[in-house]
This record gives C-alpha cells, sequence and structure tokens, in this order.
C-alpha cells in the first residue's frame, strides 16, 4: 500500500474526482479527511465509503473560510497527529463571456480556486515545516494553458494555480515538501452530463486519443504524484488530457 499511515485531506470531495480520489487513496492505506462545502452529498459519499469507516471522516466547510479552514486543520491533527499530503481539489465555474461577466461571477471563482487554494495550503504547509515532510497537490486544467470562450474567471484562477504551485515548490522545498499540479481535461463527470451530447462529441475529438478522461485517471495520477514514487518531482504541471494540450 502506497500510503499506509498516511493522512490525506481531499477538499471538494464530495464527488467526482474529489470522491474517486478519495476511494483510491484509502484503497492504498490512507486516511482520508473529505472536505467540501455541500454537507448532503457529503454525507452520501461518507455512505458509500463506509467500509472505511475508521479510516475517513468529513468536515462540512468553506475552503475560503479561514475560520473554518484552521479547524479543520485542528480537527485532523487531533484525530490523526500528521497531515502528509494535501489535494486542493474543489473548484468551480461560473460560465459566461467578457462582456457579460459580472463583478460576482469573478469574485465568487476567484475566492474559492484561488484564495480556497491559498488559504488551505497557507494552514497545511505550516504543519508539514514542523513535520518536515509533505505533499501538496493542486487541481489546476487545461484551460490555463490555452484559455477558453466564456471562462475568463476560471481559465485565470487555473493559470493562477499553476504560478502558485512553482513558487511554493520553491519556497518549499526546503522543508522536504513537494508541490504538484494536475492539469485535467475532459473529464466525464455529473457536470458534463448536463452538456448537449453534440458538445461533448466536439470536445472528445479535441483529443488526439478520441475520448474522455474519467474521475479515476485523475485520482490516478493524483495518487502517483503523491507517492515516493514521484520524490524527485515538484513544481511541475501533469496534464492528464487526453493530448489535447500538446
Amino acid at each position: 500500500m502506497k500510503f499506509k499511515e498516511h493522512t490525506a485531506i481531499i477538499t471538494g470531495g464530495a464527488m467526482g474526482i474529489g470522491a474517486k480520489t478519495a476511494e483510491k487513496f484509502l484503497n492504498e492505506g490512507a486516511k482520508v479527511v473529505l472536505i467540501d462545502i455541500n454537507e448532503k452529498t457529503l454525507d452520501e459519499t461518507l455512505a458509500r465509503l463506509s467500509t472505511y469507516n475508521e479510516k475517513i471522516f468529513t468536515i462540512p466547510a468553506d475552503v475560503t473560510d479561514r475560520a473554518a479552514v484552521k479547524h479543520v486543520v485542528k480537527t485532523t491533527l487531533e484525530q490523526w497527529d500528521t497531515i502528509d499530503i494535501l489535494i486542493n481539489n474543489a473548484g468551480i465555474t461560473a460560465d459566461t463571456q467578457l462582456l457579460k461577466m459580472t463583478e460576482e461571477d469573478w469574485d465568487r471563482v476567484v475566492d474559492v480556486n484561488l484564495k480556497g487554494v491559498f488559504t488551505m495550503t497557507q494552514q497545511v504547509a505550516e504543519v508539514m515545516k514542523e513535520q518536515q515532510s509533505g505533499v501538496i497537490l493542486n487541481a489546476s486544467s487545461v484551460v490555463a494553458h490555452y484559455g477558453n470562450f466564456g471562462q475568463t474567471n476560471y481559465a485565470a484562477t487555473k493559470a493562477g494555480v499553476i504560478g502558485m504551485t512553482k513558487t511554493w515548490a520553491k519556497e518549499l522545498g526546503r522543508y522536504n515538501i513537494r508541490v504538484n499540479a494536475v492539469a485535467p481535461g475532459f473529464i466525464k463527470t455529473a457536470m458534463t452530463d448536463k452538456v448537449p451530447a453534440h458538445i461533448l462529441e466536439e470536445m472528445k475529438e479535441r483529443s488526439p486519443l478520441k475520448t474522455f478522461g474519467y474521475p479515476e485517471d485523475i485520482a490516478n495520477a493524483y495518487a502517483f504524484l503523491a507517492s515516493e514514487e514521484a520524490r524527485f518531482i515538484t513544481g511541475t504541471v501533469l496534464n492528464v488530457d487526453g493530448g489535447v494540450v500538446i
């Protein structure tokens, strides 16, 4: 087991990529703390993973709320003493074209996708510094590389995540903390199920592999980067996109 006796905090863990990542890490022996603002869905995910009851607990929390984040860190340490892995998976969209985008659309996405990642990482990095070890993984996106129509706010935040990842890798490496990002491409989730079929087909055709990714593909990437197999990898962005960014 890759993560026996390791503790991982996963934000945005109630569904999709976050929930699949929790399952992957639990299967590899980790103890997992799932964070999400959606308490009902969080409870449903916990019920689905009930066979791991002694190795998982959930905390409903808003990653943009510093007091809530401090509570997450405090509770995790009280339960399991260490925080070995942080996966900043939480993120939202509020898509609209530049000329129609409201200030609220901009602020909401920036708050979760940038401030949330900053706040979680700042609090957890203090713990990892004391431990002299840790892995921080951030969710970026392929749109950080090439932009996307109607996603000024989202693309800006995901490009910002890459900038923070590289900066933190330089700052925290001296404490034996590795920091990397994963940039998913078109991943089949409940969110994409709402997209019209012809749009989905166009998205699929943009990949040289002519297929979608699935949440487990991202979970596998997180697991690799968090493991000792990636001990000499930091400050990088791993595109998991079927070749969309080439």
